[in-house]
């Protein structure tokens, strides 16, 4: 046998050891046992309203928007476009009695959302998605205005540190703090809550669920309920939606599809190298942790994005582990269509659904008279 066959085997074995190290070290346990489908559609349409033709259009030029950026320049454009947001809140708008008063949360800054029926008692911490790279509450108080609305809480919105600036492990401890700071701290100054829930889109819905397995292992105070609107549980990027609902997402299918179309085991070790974490870590993917004792969980997710398996197999694992979660789904709307309630009826109705959790929510934690 020749150097060069013995030099090529021996890079072929090499080759499949780090392959072979890479499937079993970091995809992590398979989670297919929770794809069954167990959400209930909300409302009576079959399919979208005319209005989210309007905002399939505003999607697609903002994507055209970021895609003729210089790459060197694509971060900061994304981040420029998720600051300003689709849509200026009407809410704030004239002498509508809403407000923002900025804050600094324990050393995180952040924003309190304040309607005119706020009750500083009932807090509610609100995480923004946008990949944990972009995104701020300036550019989501669409979404804070409406929370503060319909669940009449004092709604924190935290303006945690990005990547890739910063680590994964910081921004999660930026949460940790808000989460923290804010069972002492209402908008009026230092006082216990009475109530707490958390909310997060995406990203931030990830950060949602982190936070709720980490308090309880804290021990901590329970929120009273969290909401999480089209999250990203799994950084192994296993769910079969992923790519079966490529076509049926605009936002992010252009994006995320692509990555997908790389081989698994270099997406495996991308995700690696850049949360510092195993993918499958429960404090990245929290879908892989222990799902028993958490407090009530709404979810709402498009049956058309990719994210719909991500929420799925949360719901299932999470009420196999005996936690109370509810999954609300809608057909054929964009990933976090909650940003589009200035013209999208199922916004709205998303939103409603949303106040009603939170009282039914608030009225089993009442303490028996």
């Amino acid at each position: 046998m020749s150097i060069w066959t013995l030099t090529a085997l021996a890079l072929f074995l090499v080759l499949f050891a780090a392959w072979l190290l890479i499937r079993l070290f970091l995809r992590g346990p398979d989670l297919s046992a929770y794809d069954r489908p167990l959400e209930s559609r909300v409302g009576s349409r079959s399919a979208a309203s005319p209005e989210h033709q309007d905002v399939v259009r505003r999607v697609q030029a903002v994507a055209a928007e970021i895609a003729t950026a210089p790459r060197k320049q694509r971060l900061a454009v994304i981040r420029q476009v998720m600051g300003r947001g689709f849509f200026d809140p009407p809410l704030l708008a004239g002498d509508s009695g809403y407000r923002i008063q900025e804050v600094d949360a324990g050393g995180v800054p952040g924003e309190w959302v304040l309607s005119p029926t706020t009750d500083p008692q009932r807090r509610l911490l609100y995480l923004h998605g946008g990949s944990f790279a972009s995104g701020s509450p300036r550019g989501y108080r669409v979404i804070t205005t409406q929370l503060a609305r319909v669940t009449g809480a004092a709604v924190l919105a935290l303006d945690y540190r990005l990547m890739p600036e910063h680590t994964r492990r910081e921004l999660i401890a930026d949460c940790q703090t808000g989460y923290r700071w804010i069972l002492e701290h209402g908008p009026d100054g230092p006082a216990p809550v009475r109530e707490l829930f958390l909310a997060g889109d995406s990203a931030g819905g990830n950060l949602v669920l982190m936070l709720l397995a980490w308090a309880r292992d804290q021990g901590l105070r329970t929120a009273t309920g969290a909401i999480v609107l089209s999250p990203g549980v799994d950084m192994t990027l296993s769910s079969p939606t992923l790519k079966h609902n490529r076509a049926t997402d605009p936002m992010m299918g252009p994006n995320l599809g692509v990555w997908l179309q790389l081989p698994r085991s270099l997406v495996l070790l991308a995700g690696w190298m850049m949360h510092r974490m195993t993918p499958h870590h429960p404090l990245v993917s929290p879908v892989f942790g222990d799902l028993s004792g958490l407090p009530p969980i709404l979810v709402q997710a498009s049956e058309a994005e990719m994210m719909l398996g991500d929420a799925r197999r949360y719901a299932n694992k999470a009420r196999a582990a005996g936690s109370p979660v509810d999954l609300e789904t809608w057909p054929d709307l964009v990933h976090v269509w909650h940003l589009f309630e200035p013209i999208l009826p199922e916004a709205r109705e998303a939103f409603e659904r949303i106040g009603q959790f939170v009282d039914r929510c608030a009225f089993a934690n009442r303490p028996a008279p």
